[in-house]
């Protein structure tokens, strides 16, 4: 047994596995890895901070101040002056909206009055915002709004936003914002590129990590021949705003991101721009109509689903593609395993598992796929 030092741990919510020492958090999700892949290889971990390692946190808003849900009970909060797990950055930008806001009209989880809801704070390596979580239909919105904007004149963060929900729906972002501050949009570097992301959107919330999972998989294209001598096409499925794609561009002849999102979308044309990725392409569609898609041989392909893993039509279409390899990228071990299974034509080359989330039971992986039918 590890001593947890957060003082919250227990009565919050969030993170769930302090009292587990580090080494054995680490082994438990590289047996689960392992149980995934059937151990069909040896899987690799790759670790960074433990702590201080968060760059994203949806706070809500309570009476006594800003904290997070209370475990086991969704409708209490737990204040909280600091999180253990996010960045100092972000820590500062959490006490700035505390001593700021001391008594404001928060909304109550149960009766679905008052305004402010969520203090989104998200801090990437080189920005920062703020997206304070307004109830549209509160008679005080425009009260809540002013305050929002005193707050933009003397806070150091980088951006500010409103963002307008329902009262009816537990949501932290929106499409219906506006910034007070700066933009709407956020930018993170990685290997030497840079990439622009909606507050509003996904990003990964631990730069380090997320870093060295792009490294890897790098390192693992460029041991393809075909993809090595810019010979090949890359389809890039779930692609987000193209960090993927844009990172392996050089490796191929084309590039192809496929994302359902339109924000996403138009962040991945703006990144291919500034990253000078011309042979990328940037496509709005469903994983499930990849069909729609012409793809010539070889092709590889990197997947990045959601938790709730690929459709069957987007898998019967890949196997049907027949790519070189499958880079499969999972933060849903169980769902990978049920994933990967349905592809009977490929074998898994390598595994690794990269702890995008220390203190917690979730991790991120990555599976490489490769095709053992050749005709």
């Amino acid at each position: 047994m590890a001593i947890p030092p957060c003082p919250y741990f227990g009565s919050c919510g969030g993170c769930t596995a302090q009292h587990i020492p580090y080494a054995v958090q680490v082994d438990n999700k590289k047996k689960m890895l392992e149980r995934a892949v059937k151990n069909a290889c040896p899987v690799a971990v790759v670790t960074g901070s433990g702590y201080r390692y968060r760059n994203r946190m949806d706070f809500i808003f309570h009476p006594n101040g800003l904290g997070l849900r209370m475990k086991g009970k969704w409708h209490s909060i737990v204040d909280i002056e600091q999180c253990l797990i996010s960045d100092g950055r972000l820590n500062h930008l959490l006490q700035e909206v505390r001593s700021f806001f001391q008594h404001p009209d928060v909304f109550d989880l149960k009766k679905h009055t008052g305004t402010f809801r969520y203090a989104v704070i998200r801090t990437p390596q080189h920005d920062s915002s703020i997206s304070f979580v307004l109830r549209a239909e509160s008679p005080r919105l425009a009260e809540a709004i002013g305050q929002v904007r005193s707050f933009a004149a003397v806070t150091t963060a980088d951006n500010v936003l409103v963002t307008k929900v329902p009262a009816d729906t537990d949501i932290s972002v929106s499409d219906d914002y506006f910034a007070v501050k700066g933009t709407g949009m956020l930018h993170e570097t990685l290997l030497g590129k840079v990439f622009w992301y909606s507050a509003q959107g996904f990003f990964q919330n631990n730069s380090e990590m997320a870093e060295k999972m792009q490294e890897h998989v790098h390192t693992l294209l460029k041991r393809y021949g075909m993809a090595a001598t810019g010979k090949a096409i890359l389809l890039d499925l779930y692609g987000g705003v193209g960090t993927f794609g844009i990172i392996n561009s050089s490796l191929f002849s084309s590039v192809v991101v496929v994302e359902s999102v339109p924000p996403c979308i138009e962040a991945a044309k703006k990144n291919a721009a500034e990253n000078k990725a011309a042979n990328v392409a940037a496509v709005l569609l469903d994983a499930a109509k990849l069909k729609r898609l012409e793809f010539k041989a070889p092709l590889f392909v990197i997947t990045d689903p959601p938790r709730s893993g690929m459709a069957m039509a987007t898998i019967e279409q890949l196997n049907h593609l027949k790519p070189e390899a499958i880079i499969y990228v999972s933060c849903n071990l169980q769902q990978l395993a049920k994933d990967i299974g349905k592809f009977a034509k490929y074998r898994v080359a390598s595994a690794a598992l990269f702890d995008l989330f220390p203190q917690t039971l979730h991790a991120e992986a990555v599976v490489e796929l490769v095709r053992v039918e050749r005709t």
